[in-house]
């Protein structure tokens, strides 16, 4: 088992703050003979669909000792295999990365990291750590 981000427990306490029944902690995905885990698997009933959404979480910390575009390149490689093993295995399940708001208010509101959200199709969580909430979903 990969060892834990910084912020993993604040980002599933904001989860079920919001809503969420975490339901995997971590979430593993086996493709062939390739195992992977996603920090955090989720679901919520749709009361009037009277069906479920299911979402997938990949927590990042980006903490200040290391580079912050160090640490994009593997949340990136992250999120495209995840996905990519997702949609094979678990299609259902829609994947996230979350990040802390800090981080998305300064490195991914850059040129660069927005082309590479946009162009990439990755689907974002910003969690305060202080409050631990939820303060954006961006698609």
């Amino acid at each position: 088992m990969a060892a834990k981000e910084r912020f993993h427990q604040v980002v599933k306490t904001a989860l079920v703050k919001d809503g969420w029944n975490v339901t995997h902690d971590p979430l593993q995905i086996k493709v062939g003979s390739v195992e992977m885990e996603i920090d955090l698997g989720a679901e919520r009933l749709l009361a009037a669909e009277r069906g479920s959404e299911k979402i997938a979480v990949e927590v990042k910390s980006f903490l200040a000792s290391a580079s912050a575009i160090s640490e994009f390149h593997t949340a990136l490689g992250q999120f495209i295999n995840y996905r990519a093993a997702l949609r094979r295995e678990d299609p259902d399940r829609v994947l996230y990365l979350a990040v802390p708001d800090f981080i998305y208010n300064s490195f991914f509101q850059l040129d660069f990291p927005v082309s590479m959200l946009q162009e990439n199709h990755v689907k974002l969580i910003v969690y305060d750590i202080q409050m631990e909430q939820l303060v954006l979903w961006k698609n």
